[in-house]
């Protein structure tokens, strides 16, 4: 039997990582040691940071929504029980987004939910 040459398996492997350093600087993006670990650490930053996205768009609702209400005269914490009084499901991201770009619909909501919760 033949000996297995991996020239082109090899090969392959190689390009597939280089592909993912495309862009990177200096060795990191030619020399296959270094893209290794830059490929493999590159990876864990995306992995971890899609999860604080979603951690600093919530604090960033939050914001938003506390600063619209203070403008009303309420806080965040207040309208928050309110709404769970009056039965009203609306996520954090939807009501920031009315608060930030239709403060005319977010006032009307914010009377319509103080007066439930009154009841």
């Amino acid at each position: 039997m033949p000996r297995v040459k991996r020239g082109k398996v090899r090969a392959r492997k190689r390009a597939r990582v280089l592909k993912r350093t495309k862009g990177m600087m200096w060795g990191r993006k030619s020399k296959i040691k270094l893209a290794k670990t830059a490929a493999t650490k590159a990876g864990a930053y995306a992995y971890r940071d899609r999860r604080n996205k979603k951690r600093d768009m919530r604090s960033l609702w939050l914001i938003r929504l506390n600063a619209g209400l203070r403008e009303l005269g309420l806080t965040y914490s207040k309208f928050s029980g309110m709404l769970t009084k009056a039965k009203i499901t609306l996520d954090r991201k939807v009501l920031a987004e009315l608060a930030a770009n239709h403060p005319a619909v977010f006032k009307a909501l914010v009377e319509t939910v103080t007066k439930l919760a009154a009841k």
